[in-house]
């Protein structure tokens, strides 16, 4: 069973884009938003990635760090960290164990083919480990401005 709102974020440590393992547990004392999106280096991802990165500094201002995650290895999160001055730790979540706690990892259909993979979508944590609101299939225009507004509306002291 997938978590949801109103309940504690899975503690599962994953290889990080600094060089170390880490877990959500690391963050307590901010709230954390935790995207997952599909691969590095595509158009809606970069797009994404860049939104997030060019709000950072507004989410930093509001106690809030930004954790992304796909199932890319790190060193292809290196690489669109490198190319695109992204501020944030991604997370390599090779085995999907990650994604599939939060039922992200889903059967997916393009072109005809069907295969596995993340479903794009957001969770806000709050400082205590609780996740307090959640957008599955995220359509990534306006995305990241509405998590901002979230954050800053709810969860800013």
């Amino acid at each position: 069973m997938p978590v949801s709102t109103g309940e504690l974020a899975p503690d599962i440590d994953l290889p990080a884009s600094n060089g170390k393992k880490v877990k959500l547990s690391d963050f307590r004392g901010k709230n954390i938003v935790l995207y997952f999106y599909p691969k590095d280096m595509t158009p809606g991802c970069t797009t994404e990635a860049c939104d997030f990165r060019d709000a950072y500094q507004e989410f930093s201002n509001a106690n809030t760090v930004i954790l992304g995650v796909s199932p890319d290895p790190i060193n292809r999160h290196e690489k669109f960290i490198e190319k695109h001055g992204l501020p944030f730790l991604l997370l390599a979540d090779e085995d999907h164990k990650l994604a599939e706690a939060f039922g992200v990892w889903k059967l997916k259909k393009n072109f005809g083919k069907e295969y596995m993979g993340i479903e794009r979508s957001t969770f806000i944590i709050d400082k205590d480990g609780k996740i307090v609101k959640e957008w599955r299939n995220v359509k990534v225009k306006g995305h990241v401005e509405e998590t901002l507004q979230y954050v800053r509306e709810n969860l800013t002291s």
